[in-house]
């Protein structure tokens, strides 16, 4: 019987909100028929056009991030620093585009075909932070706009059973030093003795 992915309502949340109830979900990625997914142990929360650090802060729009201001459970993906892509869960309502960015996971299904991807790197080096798990799950731009609740290339589902997600952690973002006031709020979340987390500290 196949595990139930998260549906339309699930997503809409504000993205503090969503950010918190994704830990512990699992991010699929279906490559060639072949499953990759890992458990979701970081996430960050942004609120959109009055967040300095968000991509769409006073309403820019732009065929970048056109995919923000869709419906909650779309994909959100964009490519930075010239080599690195970056995925986010958009959330709250269409039009208002606050988004989650997937931090970090803990590796799941498909290892063998993540550490292929990853030019054979393993255990914590995998999936713990957004451009490595990015890379070892497949996803690109190409994915940019698609819908979580429908797709066949890419979703995402509840907890595994029996998941124990441990103590969660809360702090500053990481990487947003120049969005001023919004550099310090707390709007990253992670799983506190998952050794997966990103190493980066704020």
């Amino acid at each position: 019987m196949a595990t139930p992915r998260l549906d339309r309502p699930f997503f809409a949340l504000g993205a503090a909100t969503l950010a918190r109830r994704l830990l512990g979900c699992v991010l699929v990625r279906t490559v060639g028929g072949r499953r990759r997914a890992g458990v979701i142990v970081e996430s960050e929360a942004y609120l959109g056009v009055r967040d300095r650090a968000s991509h769409a802060f006073g309403g820019r729009r732009t065929p970048r991030n056109e995919s923000m201001y869709a419906r909650p459970g779309t994909l959100y993906v964009y490519f930075t620093y010239g080599m690195h892509f970056c995925c986010n869960v958009v959330c709250a309502a269409e039009g208002d585009p606050q988004a989650v960015l997937v931090r970090a996971l803990a590796p799941l299904d498909g290892v063998d075909a993540m550490r292929r991807a990853r030019g054979g790197r393993d255990g914590v080096d995998l999936c713990s932070g957004p451009a490595r798990l990015c890379q070892a799950l497949g996803i690109d731009r190409a994915l940019d706009g698609e819908d979580l609740t429908r797709s066949d290339r890419v979703h995402l589902e509840p907890p595994p059973p029996g998941f124990l997600p441990g103590p969660v952690g809360r702090s500053a973002r990481i990487g947003v030093g120049s969005a001023h006031e919004w550099a310090t709020r707390p709007l990253r979340w992670f799983l506190r003795t998952n050794p997966h987390v990103s190493r980066a500290r704020p």
